[in-house]
């Protein structure tokens, strides 16, 4: 009897599909089979973009001879670390009992790219591939998602652009890694006074990077502003407490040169001159709102 496999991106999500099915099945190493049905999982990436050296061993000493390093055709090769389950799911997508294949990675160009290397290294051929494309695990979705599932081929334009943009951060990566590390590592690692300095470009850490640097040259050049709040002390059948003013659109303050954001005064003249002004016209006030809320702030150190 032939089988549907349905490959998830990770344990969990196996599980729940299990369950919220309502499926009973048998838990192997990897996967779990059932009557009509096996449940396997992607553990994150399986695959991954081999480096310079696979194509050329020549390739693995850096020098600025081989570089930039343009490839016509790209590599790939199974991360070591989830080989066991990598050839866990590629025997699955190879098992004769098995004739349709549900991809459900997450619903996105990531869970695209992670099964599409695999089917890709596996070589998956002469079966019926369906993508379930749901927006949360629940019975229900889950249900939707198997039941109106799309030919996988629906999402290859989706798939071309997750391959697109792997390859632009892999030649981010290699080529101006090896070019600032080759140009400034010496002299940096002089700087630091280590044995060797490796300078690491990505299109995400360098945007992270830039924000780290930003947010460090603002805290250098902060400058201190003094402003002047102005509070009252107010008293009510409920109990006395403590206000602070704040400006509202009405106020003849509004807007004004003379305040510090929305809540102070840059000279003390001026806070004392809202003063003088409150003390002279001094009436009852109508409490129209409160809120109470309790707030929990995590420990600046960790314990």
């Amino acid at each position: 009897m032939n089988k549907a496999l349905f490959v998830t991106e990770k344990p969990s999500v196996a599980m729940d599909y299990v369950n919220l099915l309502k499926l009973k099945g048998t838990k192997r190493d990897g996967y779990i089979e059932c009557d009509k049905a096996i449940f396997t999982w992607c553990v994150g990436h399986m695959v991954t973009m081999s480096y310079p050296q696979a194509y050329d061993d020549k390739l693995k000493s850096w020098s600025l001879e081989t570089l930039p390093f343009l490839p016509h055709e790209y590599k790939y090769e199974v991360i070591p670390t989830v080989k066991k389950q990598f050839e866990v799911v590629k025997n699955l997508l190879l098992r004769q009992d098995v004739d349709t294949i549900y991809v459900c990675t997450d619903s996105g160009r990531e869970g695209e790219y992670i099964y599409r290397l695999v089917d890709e290294m596996v070589g998956v051929n002469n079966k019926i591939k369906k993508r379930v494309w749901i927006d949360s695990q629940t019975e229900e979705e889950i249900k939707r998602g198997i039941r109106e599932a799309k030919d996988l081929s629906a999402y290859d334009t989706l798939a071309n652009s997750a391959y697109l943009r792997a390859k632009e951060d892999y030649l981010q990566g290699i080529n101006f890694s090896r070019l600032l590390t080759l140009i400034y590592g010496r002299s940096l690692a002089k700087l630091l006074k280590e044995e060797k300095v490796v300078i690491a470009v990505g299109r995400v850490m360098s945007c992270v990077l830039a924000m780290i640097v930003d947010r460090e040259r603002e805290v250098k050049e902060f400058e201190k502003t003094v402003f002047h709040k102005v509070q009252g002390e107010f008293h009510t059948s409920e109990g006395d407490f403590t206000g602070e003013w704040k400006v509202q659109e009405k106020s003849r303050y509004f807007n004004s040169e003379k305040l510090y954001n929305d809540n102070g005064f840059l000279k003390r003249e001026h806070s004392e001159e809202l003063l003088n002004f409150v003390n002279s016209n001094k009436q009852n006030i109508e409490i129209t709102n409160i809120n109470k809320a309790k707030e929990k702030k995590k420990s600046t150190i960790a314990i």
